[in-house]
C-alpha cells in the first residue's frame, strides 16, 4: 500500500550525506564533512511511494511536495509565508520573437518576498525551529536577505543579515523594512560569505546558506517539481536557469531525478543550461575552457544578485550541464538589460537582472545552435524587476512629455497608429 503523504513526511530524512566521499552524518547543523572537507547533502529513503493524487490534494504552495523535503514534518511547524506554486507561463510571444516553439517562463518573481529565494527560507527556518536556533543569518546579495528578515518576523525568531554595502537600494530597503538586524559589509558577496562563516564558528546560530546550507538548498528543488506538475507531469526538453552559487541548478536536475525515481514522470531525457552575467562567470569560463574546477573571480556586473566569484556549486553545476548535453553561457551587462525588456515587452513580466541574464543567454544560446527551437524549453525567472530598477532606469522612460492640451497630444502624433 503506498504510504500517505503525512506518513512519508515523518520517515523520509536518513540523515546527511558527504557529496565527495559518501560519509553520512545525523541531520542535525552541520554542512561540511569532517573527513574531505566536501558538502553534505540531505540523504532520504523514498521506499514507500508517492502518487500524483496524493501531491495535488495538498496546498498550493512548495508545501504540497512535504515528502520531499527535508523538514516540515509537522505543518503546525512550518515557517510558510506561502511561497511556491508560482505561475508556469506560455510565453507565446517570447517564443515568437526567439523562433521557439514551445517556451514556458516559471515565474518566481510571484513569491512572498518576489524570489525564489523564499523556497530555500522557508525549509530552512522551518529546519532551524525544529533544531531549537531563535536566530536566523545569511550571507546575501540582496533576495536572500529580504527572505529572511521575513520568515523570520512571520516565526518570532530573530534575524541578522548580511549583504554587501554596495547592494541596489530596493533590496537594502525591502530587507530592512522588517525590523530586522541589517549588517552592510565593504566587499563583495564572496567577503561577506567568509565573515558568515567565521561568525557561523563563533555563535550558535542558524545560517541558513553556511550551517544549515543541506536543507536550504533542498527548497529549489521545488521548482522542479511544480515545473514537471504544471506541464501535466512531464519533463521539459531544455531548462534555462540562472547560476550564482550554482545550487538552483543542481536541484532542479535532481528534481527531475526524483519524480523519474519515484515513478511520477515517464524517463525523457533533458538538456540543463546555466546563465551567467559575463562580469562574474566563473563558471561559464570554466565550461568554456573545459575546465573540471571554476577559478574564482571578482565580481563585475549589474546581475549583484548573481555575483558570485567563488561558486560553491560550480564544480556540480558543471557535471549537470555536461551529463545532460547542456552547457553554460554568459552575457555582458546590455544584454542583461536587453533581456529584461524583452521579457517585459514580449510578456508582462518585469524580471531582475538575474531574469535578464537568463533571457539574454537564452537568445544567445539560439543563435549558437546550441538549443533546439523545437524542443519544449522552460526558462526560470528567478526575482522581481522592482528590486533592480538602476539596471533599466538609463533606458527606458516616458515616450514623449507634452503640455495638458488636445492640440499637444495631436501635434505627438500618438494617435495615428489608431486612425
Amino acid at each position: 500500500m503506498t504510504a500517505t503523504l503525512t506518513d512519508l513526511s515523518q520517515t523520509r530524512v536518513t540523515g546527511l550525506r558527504c557529496r565527495e566521499c559518501g560519509t553520512e552524518y545525523p541531520a542535525d547543523a552541520r554542512h561540511v564533512c569532517e573527513l574531505c572537507f566536501g558538502p553534505l547533502g540531505v540523504a532520504y529513503d523514498h521506499s514507500a511511494g508517492l502518487t500524483r493524487e496524493a501531491i495535488e490534494a495538498g496546498p498550493h504552495t512548495m508545501w504540497r511536495y512535504a515528502p520531499l523535503l527535508p523538514s516540515g514534518s509537522d505543518p503546525a511547524e512550518r515557517v510558510d509565508l506561502g511561497a511556491g506554486w508560482t505561475p508556469l507561463v506560455r510565453a507565446r510571444n517570447l517564443g515568437r520573437v526567439l523562433g521557439i516553439r514551445e517556451l514556458w517562463v516559471k515565474d518566481d518573481s510571484a513569491n512572498p518576498t518576489h524570489s525564489f529565494k523564499d523556497r530555500v527560507v522557508s525549509v530552512a527556518a522551518t529546519r532551524a525551529r525544529e533544531l531549537g536556533f531563535t536566530t536566523l543569518a545569511c550571507a546575501s546579495t540582496g533576495n536572500l536577505a529580504n527572505s529572511v528578515a521575513a520568515h523570520a518576523a512571520r516565526a518570532g525568531l530573530r534575524a541578522v543579515v548580511f549583504v554587501p554595502s554596495d547592494l541596489e537600494a530596493g533590496k537594502i530597503v525591502t530587507t530592512a523594512v522588517y525590523g530586522q538586524t541589517l549588517v552592510a559589509v565593504d566587499g563583495n558577496y564572496d567577503d561577506v560569505n567568509r565573515l558568515c562563516s567565521e561568525v557561523a564558528d563563533d555563535l550558535p546560530w542558524a545560517f541558513v546558506n553556511v550551517n544549515l546550507r543541506p536543507y536550504y538548498a533542498e527548497g529549489s528543488k521545488t521548482i522542479g517539481y511544480e515545473v514537471a506538475e504544471q506541464l501535466g507531469w512531464r519533463l521539459p526538453g531544455q531548462v534555462v536557469i540562472p547560476v550564482a552559487s550554482g545550487s538552483l541548478l543542481t536541484k532542479v536536475d535532481a528534481a527531475f531525478g526524483d519524480l523519474v525515481a519515484l515513478g511520477l514522470v515517464d524517463e525523457a531525457p533533458y538538456r540543463i543550461f546555466g546563465a551567467q552575467a559575463t562580469g562574474c562567470s566563473p563558471v561559464a569560463t570554466a565550461f568554456a575552457n573545459g575546465w573540471d574546477a571554476v577559478r574564482p573571480v571578482r565580481p563585475s556586473t549589474i546581475a549583484k544578485s548573481l555575483a558570485i566569484g567563488n561558486p560553491a556549486d560550480g564544480p556540480y553545476a558543471l557535471d549537470v550541464a555536461r551529463r545532460t548535453g547542456g552547457a553554460i553561457g554568459d552575457v555582458p551587462d546590455d544584454e542583461v538589460v536587453a533581456g529584461i525588456r524583452l521579457l517585459a515587452e514580449t510578456e508582462g513580466i518585469f524580471g531582475e537582472t538575474a531574469g535578464g541574464v537568463t533571457v539574454g543567454t537564452l537568445r544567445r544560446l539560439l543563435r549558437q545552435g546550441r538549443l533546439d527551437p523545437d524542443v519544449p524549453t522552460v526558462i526560470v525567472n528567478t526575482g522581481d524587476g522592482l528590486k533592480t530598477l538602476d539596471a533599466v532606469a538609463p533606458v527606458v522612460g516616458p515616450t514623449v512629455t507634452i503640455p495638458p492640451s488636445l492640440d499637444a497630444f495631436r501635434a505627438a502624433g500618438l494617435a495615428e497608429e489608431n486612425r
